[in-house]
């Protein structure tokens, strides 16, 4: 169950417009829309440092405070630059704690799959979130997919996780969230190693190793 639910402040935005929100944002905000439970949108400024971190460490669910009002939130949309790489704009959904609402949970992996010893073995990792239907105050932040008996070959489907039972999954069951196959070299590949050329691996939560000593 998520335990903390992550404040962040706002302030009541009176102007909108592109050129009015470039200023807001090149200033430090974040403009945003908050709606729901049957309540006019609000157009609020946020801090665009602190939401970007959070947003980015996997939190959806927040509490925000203007004045004197408390309002529980849910991310629903995130609206990125021409680049896709800046954030730009968020739409914030009023929610309570125990209502079921459906979000996307990104999935991470962790463990040491024992199938990557063997020879041209990688890892695929093709879904990266799934979609699920959970109550707001069962909301994680993450799904954790343990691979560490993972062997050459084998595949961990959506449907083999054990989810929270509050979890109702909506992805498709058959959907591949890991797996570990095996490349058969190429003389192009070969080519391309011997020119340098590099793959990029999925990201994997590894167990925290016990830190040398200082002696």
């Amino acid at each position: 169950m998520s335990t903390d639910v992550i404040s962040i402040d706002a302030k009541p935005r009176e102007r909108t417009g592109s050129r009015y929100s470039r200023r807001l944002r090149a200033s430090g905000g974040l403009p945003a829309v908050v709606y729901g439970h049957k309540q006019d949108p609000e157009s609020v400024t946020l801090d665009a440092k602190q939401v970007v971190r959070q947003i980015s460490e996997g939190h959806k669910l927040f509490k925000i405070s203007m004045g004197s009002s408390e309002d529980t939130v849910l991310l629903k949309d995130i609206q990125f630059d021409h680049m896709g790489s800046d954030v730009i704009h968020v739409d914030l959904e009023r929610v309570n704690l125990d209502e079921r609402v459906t979000v996307k949970v990104p999935v991470k992996l962790k463990g040491d799959a024992p199938g990557l010893s063997a020879a041209g073995a990688f890892l695929m990792h093709p879904v990266s979130e799934l979609e699920i239907e959970c109550t707001v105050g069962n909301l994680e932040d993450a799904i954790i997919v343990d691979i560490s008996e993972l062997q050459a070959g084998e595949s961990i489907h959506a449907r083999d996780l054990e989810l929270p039972h509050q979890y109702k999954l909506l992805s498709d069951a058959d959907s591949v969230v890991a797996g570990i196959s095996i490349k058969v070299e190429t003389e192009d590949d070969a080519e391309a190693a011997a020119g340098g050329a590099e793959m990029t691996a999925p990201e994997v939560i590894t167990e925290r190793k016990d830190e040398a000593s200082d002696a």
